[in-house]
Order: C-alpha cells, then sequence, then structure tokens
C-alpha cells in the first residue's frame, strides 16, 4: 500500500497511529498486559449507584479463564505471563492490567498495597488500571501521578459513549461531564491516559457518534480502545435482547468499522489505537458472532479505510485549514 502524501509520516507508512508500533519505538518492543484481578467491585454494583452493573457489563465476557480460579495475585501473573509468552514471544515487557470492574474504587491505602504487590512481581514493569470516571478522587490521581515518577503507569477509563442519552440509557451512572473532568484532572498530573469506547449500545446513531468524535478530539486523550458491542449473558442488556431480538439492530462488521472511522477521521495524530475490538467466549455470548479472531480486525479495518481512502485526523486537519 502506498499512502497519500498528506497522511501524517508518524504513522508510518499506516493509516491509523497504532499503540504496538508506538511502544516499539518507545520501549523497544511490545508492551504485553497480563490481566489480574485484585476483587474491586463498582459503586454501580454495591449499591452506591445501583446494583447489577451497567447494562452491558459482565466480566466474564473478558476475563481470562484463569482470573476465574486463581486468587492469588503473584500466581495470577505467573499464570498471565506463562499464557501471552507463548503467544507472543517477543513481548519486550510485561504490564500487570487491572481489568476488572472498577480497580481505583477502594480506599488510598487499599490501593497501595495492591498495586504495590503487583509491581514488586520481577517480571512486572507497569500497571494498566481500568476504572470508571466516577471513581478517581484527586488523592488516588496524585498518588498515581506520584507512583508514575518511577514506574509505568497507563490509566483506563470507560467512556464507553459521549451521549448523555446513551450513558442514562445503559444506566451508567454519570454523565460526560464527569468524563471530561475526569480526563482533564488526571492529565494535568502527566499520566499517561487512555479510553474505552463501546460502539453499538441501544440509543447511539451515527448522529451521536459524529458529536462524540469531536467531543473526543477535545479530550487530552493519549491512546483509545474500540470495542464492538457483544451482548453477554446475566446482563440486563442480555434479558432485553433474549426477550425480543428485532429490537437491537447490532452492527455488522461493516457498520461497525464505519463507526470507527467516522470517529477516527477527527481524532488528533498523536493519540495512539490500542484495540479494534474484542473477543468474547462463546459460552458468555449470547449476541451473533462476528466469525472473526481480534487479530483478523486489522487487516479488515486497513482494507477498509483504503476503500474510503482516508485516515485518521483526516476531516480534524482538512477543518483546521479551512
Amino acid at each position: 500500500m502506498i499512502p497519500s502524501p498528506v497522511i501524517p509520516e508518524a504513522f508510518g507508512g499506516r493509516r491509523y497511529n497504532v499503540y504496538n508500533e508506538w511502544a516499539k519505538k518507545h520501549y523497544g518492543g511490545r508492551l504485553q498486559k497480563i490481566s489480574v484481578d485484585a476483587g474491586f467491585t463498582c459503586p454501580n454494583r454495591d449499591g452506591t449507584l445501583g446494583f447489577g452493573g451497567c447494562s452491558f457489563c459482565n466480566n466474564e465476557g473478558f476475563s481470562p479463564g484463569y482470573l476465574r480460579q486463581e486468587r492469588d495475585l503473584g500466581r495470577q501473573i505467573d499464570t498471565g505471563i506463562e499464557f501471552v509468552r507463548r503467544r507472543y514471544p517477543r513481548a519486550r515487557a510485561f504490564l500487570a492490567y487491572f481489568q476488572s470492574y472498577s480497580n481505583t474504587y477502594a480506599p488510598l491505602e487499599r490501593l497501595e498495597r495492591v498495586y504495590g504487590a503487583a509491581l514488586a512481581h520481577p517480571d512486572i514493569a507497569g500497571i494498566v488500571i481500568g476504572t470508571r470516571p466516577d471513581c478517581l478522587p484527586d488523592e488516588t490521581l496524585d498518588y498515581l501521578a506520584d507512583l508514575s515518577k518511577r514506574t509505568l503507569v497507563e490509566l483506563e477509563i470507560g467512556i464507553e459513549s459521549c451521549s448523555d442519552e446513551v450513558l442514562a440509557e445503559c444506566r451508567r451512572g454519570h454523565d460526560f461531564s464527569c468524563t471530561r473532568d475526569a480526563f482533564h484532572r488526571a492529565a494535568q498530573r502527566g499520566l499517561f491516559l487512555t479510553g474505552h469506547l463501546l460502539l453499538g449500545l441501544p440509543l447511539e446513531t451515527r448522529e451521536s457518534l459524529l458529536q462524540g468524535a469531536r467531543a473526543l478530539a477535545a479530550l487530552p486523550l493519549d491512546a483509545l480502545k474500540f470495542h464492538q458491542l457483544q451482548i453477554i449473558r446475566h446482563t440486563r442488556l442480555a434479558e432485553c435482547y433474549l426477550a425480543a431480538p428485532g429490537n437491537f439492530p447490532l452492527l455488522d462488521t461493516e457498520s461497525y468499522f464505519d463507526g470507527v472511522i467516522d470517529i477516527l477521521e477527527w481524532l488528533p495524530p498523536d493519540i495512539k489505537i490500542q484495540r479494534l475490538g474484542s473477543e468474547v467466549p462463546p459460552d458468555v455470548r449470547v449476541s451473533p458472532d462476528w466469525g472473526m479472531r481480534l487479530d483478523g480486525f486489522p487487516p479488515r479495518f486497513e482494507s477498509r479505510l483504503l476503500a474510503r481512502d482516508t485516515w485518521q485526523s483526516r476531516l480534524r486537519v482538512a477543518r483546521q485549514k479551512g
């Protein structure tokens, strides 16, 4: 593929800014995340905001099997490293990925203890912390900022949607202004920030996605993850879907990739794209299978970008020039 001369050279001949390529240049190789479950919960589950979580949420959909069997943090890391070394033998460093539920939703003393235990593992070079924007008090951000001076820290904040209507429909428990505030307060402390988007939620439209793209472009994002909506068993969404599947116009692959591209065109070129989609084990998914493994997403996505003759930041740059 011969890239258009107006595609930023920083993409290295690609049409979007790939996180793994950036990591290779910045750290000398792949940064491989090792999922761990430290037993955190969520204000949308413990009764603070509600019970049962967001309408789409069941951690069985993305948690590795060993997390369901092993509670000791050190053994979780050992098992995870053993697994990913077989799949990614050239990984440069391993990061403990606190993925399940809201991993800053606890007193500071507990966070220090849990993160410290992961960082004490000899093969762990840093941590990635997944959480909600309403679980980031200033004292926690101050602690993470101090920790980031000594080790690699990535903070992954669930955005899911920029539409207040969509967030309310999926019982998220906060609005987009909360998300915006969390990102700006975290960015003021110099933290590396990744956002997480979920495309295909009920009430989301192409118009709301395009409005959201402009809102995302204004956030101090370092990286972004895209996931397609997959309906997972034992969720409110699954109950509604199984009762009336015709009421859920789920995205097909082409519509999903077009949605990602519609957002990508407005993003600044320095935002790294960490993921283009997700896989869910068949035994926990109730929505139809796309029949595509995760490693099939990048080539299909590149083909769609080429077919549309577009790239990350194209419309943003065009508007700035206009």
